[in-house]
């Protein structure tokens, strides 16, 4: 196959990226007392690198860091003097950030709350943009690092009953690309990784199956840290996924939005378990 000098100078230096060695790594993951964040935390471990935990429950995250020989401690990402302390615990120069934290509130948008808004965007948005300012410099200093920004295929697919949610991981993804293409040059990369539905509590009272794909924490993590290896710039979970964005491209307005209803519309509306989503929705109010 033949490929323009510009196309073939992109496509080597994908190829010549070096992959980040684990074992011995120090590495942090926002998040991580449970879910996908401790699913990762176990991935990691299970690679001999050095594991930092953080998350709002501090107790719950040092627990979670026990699980796996690591350290855990309190973290609130929507603080960027809280973040800079999580950082600061790191016992050598960090190698791998994963921005893992993350809360989705479901309901009709006009009825959720300003403060829940709020929480959703200064947590979903704002912490990695605070994590990436604050590990970013370090690792472009050394020449060598990956920052891993956990968003969500609702960063490409916008959804009916989760649309502050949606739009908060379309920031992330678009952050993560922007930012990515400015460390051109720098041995230092960003991967957006895009989970669809993980079978998590972020997803309790929710109906799964049919249209609607759902994967396991697990999963995820063996992509994050897939990551470290290829240092792709998005990665969908499952791949497939990702054949949406050029279908939607061409089809009729009627079916995408057809197939987007198949997927949320009912599900995060008028299907929604509230009394089985009550103990999760109550986490997210007390944030608020």
């Amino acid at each position: 196959m033949y490929l323009s000098p510009c196309w073939a100078r992109v496509v080597q230096r994908n190829i010549n990226m070096k992959a980040i060695k684990l074992k011995g790594a120090n590495v942090a993951i926002t998040g991580a007392a449970r879910g996908i964040g401790l699913a990762t935390a176990e991935a990691f471990a299970a690679q001999g690198a050095k594991v930092w935990i953080g998350d709002l429950d501090e107790v719950e995250a040092k627990a979670a860091a026990a699980k796996v020989g690591g350290r855990g401690y309190a973290l609130d990402v929507r603080s960027k003097d809280s973040f800079a302390a999580f950082l600061g615990h790191v016992d050598g120069p960090l190698d791998v950030l994963v921005n893992n934290a993350g809360i989705m509130p479901m309901g009709a948008f006009l009825a959720e709350d300003d403060k829940v808004t709020k929480a959703i965007f200064d947590i979903n948005t704002l912490g990695p943009i605070w994590g990436m300012k604050l590990a970013l410099p370090s690792m472009i200093e050394r020449g060598q690092g990956h920052v891993v920004n956990v968003a969500s295929y609702m960063g490409k697919v916008p959804l009916a009953g989760v649309a502050s949610y949606s739009a908060s991981k379309h920031a992330a993804v678009g952050i993560s690309e922007a930012v990515r293409d400015e460390l051109h040059g720098t041995g230092v990369t960003v991967t957006a990784v895009l989970p669809s539905a993980v079978r998590t509590e972020l997803v309790a009272g929710v109906r799964l199956g049919g249209v609607l794909p759902t994967v396991e924490p697990e999963d995820i993590a063996t992509g994050i840290v897939k990551t470290c290896r290829t240092r792709q710039v998005i990665v969908a979970i499952p791949g497939w996924m990702r054949l949406y964005e050029p279908m939607a491209a061409i089809a009729p307005d009627a079916l995408v939005g057809g197939i987007r209803g198949g997927l949320a519309r009912k599900r995060a509306l008028d299907q929604l378990d509230k009394a089985g989503r009550a103990s999760y929705q109550d986490r997210v109010n007390r944030l608020a």
